[in-house]
């Protein structure tokens, strides 16, 4: 908890005060190349197109290698510095790059891009360079298999130093030359991380592995590369990640294990470890019997015989002396997302594994628990090492174990890889336990928010629908932008088409590949919906336009599956409505799919003026009410039976929570329903067990659906309540919130981040801070708070809010930029009365000791 509090003090004080363009230019976006790309939806204005087009690089990789799997390259290039201008970085490549300057760390990218377009990375690197000679280098990874996590494409690097005037360096074109040599140090021939994501990470290592990148001397042992024709490139479009470095928190434990203690378990039956029979055209990877090592099968064959939690402070500068068989757990404190490392020195050959979790089970490190291969494996010859992962990942307890040899490891850290432009946005209230909440919906928005939308740091870095509608209601409030939202839709408009998918159909998860053609239908229906609430967020009308045709052709897809009632009926693919029982009822007729098709339907007739998409809307919901209302609760399902429709008795929480945010249903048109909902259900049910019959919601999404109709009917001090029992024991045990109600899954999950939301709108009071027409909205409701305040950057300055309460008022105070108008309605039982800063300044932020400063 402490280093939590501490990170959050240090990078508040760091943002404190700035604009969200000063804020974005701290964290390494150039200040030439637009935060904002509203004006244009497509591939960049001629204005922008100077920024990302190469002046003379040419895409590059090892001659004939560009398609294998899991080939590690570097990439150096020397230059001059030259007197008196300013030099720039620009980079783009696949899959994944790790760059260093004059041999330090200096960015990990690209960002994530649809297919066939590649994200550019610029730098204006001017500040970090040295009189005389410079160098830079990139550990490149070409990964060439399918995942969700990102496309499988042909690998190659495109890279240039450049002035205003000359190019310095640059891939096989003006300047010094990049050299390239295969880097053999990473174990090529290992299993996949996850089934959703690439490969997992074993390295053999010696005292000149890394000597090339450390020392531009150093020789490297260069191999021809191909030369590859122009692709077709698009800015990176977001802020960079500032690589704040956290340490460990705590030793937790430490202890002894030993060999052959138990059989391991057997490997066929986890899909996400493939065997050899699950390679293959719909699963890439290597197969079994090709694989050099195995950690994930190697460590199931150990068993602690000591394990002693200690919860002693970790101080970096303690080596920590691991011998073979010994073990050490530490704790960062928070779930966090990044690439972990330590420096190591190893007294002797050396195997050293890093294993981790978010969480632990039986006080210890379950590297299986979340279908994974969480483990990083060493091989070390004697010597000193900076050992880092190479991808990012999610954790907060870290197990170090060694299985042969000894070693002293010091300088444990994790470089996160998160969002950075989040710190200047600030909530505060008279209870603690709502701080709380909010500190972890940013942890969950900051750590999966990044270069698009993803769902997890972990087991997917997924870029799937859905869980955005959620997740991206707090971009504004955090960021005072929506340009990772931009990203998400510009991913989906640029392509021609979607490989593997039903003509008409939008892929569930992407940027990623879909060979088995498995797909979600209900995800492309919540495209729809969150298109209409970013036009809202963002202004951007060129974006919508831009995706008129892929919108309406996602109805097409529909179409066939259309009934004589004008319901969908026996959907392909996965048809999910949530992770619950509710998902056991999803066929033939789902009337919660049916909800929110008639959603889509409507908004999509909004966007683009369409009146016969709204009224196919209002007929589909009259169809719904009538067919799947039961005088007391709606169902689930219906059944063909004699071949006619008949509605079953399936009935869920869930499917009531669609039935009232999708309009179906209001507490006015089913007042019954609406009170036996708001009294009887809700975390309540856990303790009560009314309604056994009724199967309950879960975290994602029926939870989070019922937080926002509490909302909008104004209950918003039981919303108060039920958010701090369905999600504190979330934030308290491991600083971010959870895909489920338990923590079997992700324990950081992105759409819980629209808990920030929650909090700002129904805590504070700011309903609604429309950065698009310059209007703030304030709603007062009935609550128990004595107090609450707020800051929100917008891209015209902060928006301030802080209200206190008397007995029978409350005093608020609002301070917005020039030019916004504020708007207020009071819905509570006590006079509202506004108070005007003093000389128009604000006095509230970081919380101290002794008040505010």
């Amino acid at each position: 908890m402490k280093n939590r509090v501490r990170n959050e003090l240090f990078n508040r004080r760091r943002f404190l005060g700035r604009s969200v363009a000063a804020t974005v230019a701290s964290i390494g976006l150039p200040k030439n190349l637009p935060v904002y790309a509203a004006d244009d939806a497509g591939q960049g204005s001629a204005a922008r197109g100077s920024f990302i087009a190469f002046r003379s690089a040419k895409r590059i990789w090892p001659e004939g290698r560009e398609k294998e799997m899991n080939l590690w390259v570097g990439f150096r290039a020397g230059f001059d510095a030259p007197v008196g201008k300013r030099v720039y970085l620009r980079m783009a490549g696949c899959t994944f790059y790790r760059l260093y300057l004059n041999g330090r760390f200096h960015a990990w990218g690209p960002a994530r891009g649809p297919k066939g377009h590649f994200r550019v990375d610029l730098w204006d690197i001017t500040p970090l360079l040295v009189n005389g000679r410079n160098f830079v280098c990139a550990e490149v990874a070409g990964y060439n298999v399918n995942s969700y996590y990102v496309l499988d494409q042909p690998s190659f690097l495109q890279a240039e130093v450049t002035t205003d005037s000359e190019v310095l360096a640059s891939t096989a074109g003006e300047g010094e030359r990049f050299e390239a040599q295969i880097l053999t140090e990473r174990v090529q021939k290992v299993q996949r991380y996850t089934f959703q994501r690439t490969f997992s990470e074993i390295y053999h290592l010696d005292q000149q592995s890394a000597a090339w990148r450390e020392r531009p001397e150093a020789p490297m042992q260069t191999v021809t590369c191909a030369v590859f024709p122009p692709a077709l490139y698009i800015d990176r479009g977001v802020p960079y990640p500032n690589y704040a470095k956290r340490q460990p928190e705590m030793i937790a434990a430490e202890g002894e294990f030993k060999w052959g203690a138990k059989a391991p378990k057997s490997l066929y039956e986890d899909r996400s470890i493939p065997s050899a029979a699950r390679i293959g055209p719909d699963m890439l990877g290597y197969a079994w019997s090709d694989l050099t090592e195995i950690p994930y099968l190697e460590l199931q064959g150990t068993e602690n015989t000591v394990n002693t939690r200690i919860d002693e402070p970790y101080v970096c500068d303690d080596p920590i002396r691991l011998k073979a068989n010994q073990f050490k757990t530490l704790d960062f404190g928070t779930d966090l997302p990044g690439f972990f490392g330590a420096h190591v020195t190893a007294h002797a050959p050396t195997k050293l594994y890093f294993t981790f979790d978010e969480t632990l089970t039986d006080g210890d490190v379950d590297f299986k628990r979340l279908m994974c291969d969480n483990i990083v494996a060493y091989r070390l010859a004697p010597g000193e090492y900076h050992l880092e992962t190479f991808e990012p990942y999610g954790l907060e307890f870290l197990k170090l174990m060694v299985t042969e040899g000894e070693c002293d490891v010091d300088h444990i850290y994790l470089r996160e890889y998160a969002a950075s432009d989040v710190w200047t946005a600030h909530f505060s209230s008279s209870d603690d336990r709502l701080n709380k909440l909010f500190a972890a919906g940013r942890e969950c928005f900051r750590g999966n928010v990044i270069d698009t939308y993803q769902d997890n740091p972990t087991r997917e870095r997924g870029g799937w629908l859905c869980d955005p509608l959620f997740s991206a209601s707090a971009a504004p409030l955090l960021t005072g932008h929506t340009c990772a939202e931009r990203n998400l839709f510009q991913n989906y408009l640029l392509p021609d088409h979607f490989a593997d998918m039903p003509d008409g159909m939008l892929p569930d998860c992407y940027p990623s590949d879909h060979l088995g053609g498995d797909f979600v239908p209900n995800w492309a229906l919540w495209f729809v919906i969150q298109l209409e609430q970013y036009l809202e967020r963002s202004g951007d009308r060129a974006m919508v336009d831009g995706l008129r045709e892929r919108v309406l052709k996602v109805f097409d897809y529909f179409k066939p599956f259309q009934n004589s009632d004008g319901l969908v009926e026996n959907l392909k693919g996965w048809v999910f409505v949530e992770w619950s029982k509710s998902n056991d009822y999803v066929q033939p007729v789902n009337y919660p799919s049916n909800m929110l098709y008639a959603a889509a339907l409507a908004a999509a007739g909004r966007l683009y003026e369409l009146a016969t998409l709204t009224d196919q809307a209002e007929a589909l919901r009259k169809v719904i009410r009538q067919q799947s209302y039961d005088g007391h609760f709606f169902v689930d399902n219906a059944v063909r039976q004699d071949g006619k429709l008949t509605p079953t008795h399936n009935r869920t929480e869930t499917c009531q929570y669609y039935a009232f945010f999708f309009d179906l249903a209001t507490p006015q048109s089913y007042p019954q329903l609406w009170h036996t909902l708001v009294t009887d259900f809700g975390p309540a049910r856990h303790t009560t067990h009314a309604y056994p019959d009724i199967p309950p919601s879960n975290a994602f999404m029926g939870n989070v659906m019922r937080q926002d109709l509490l909302s909008r009917a104004g209950l918003t001090e039981q919303l108060l309540h039920e958010a701090i029992s369905n999600l504190l024991y979330m934030a308290e045990i491991s600083g971010t919130l959870w895909e489920n109600s338990t923590n079997e899954a992700s324990m950081n999950h992105a759409f819980e981040a629209h808990i920030v939301t929650a909090l700002y709108r129904d805590m504070l009071g700011l309903y609604k801070v429309d950065m698009v027409h310059k209007t703030v909205h304030l709603r007062f409701t009935d609550l128990s708070l004595d107090w609450c305040e707020g800051r929100v950057p917008t891209p015209d300055g902060f928006v301030f809010m802080r209200w206190t309460r008397a007995e029978d008022s409350r005093a608020y105070q609002i301070d917005v930029p020039e030019g916004y108008s504020v708007q207020v309605a009071n819905l509570s039982k006590t006079t509202v009365v506004q108070r005007h800063f003093p000389h128009g300044k604000v006095n509230f932020g970081i919380k101290v000791e002794g008040g505010y400063k």
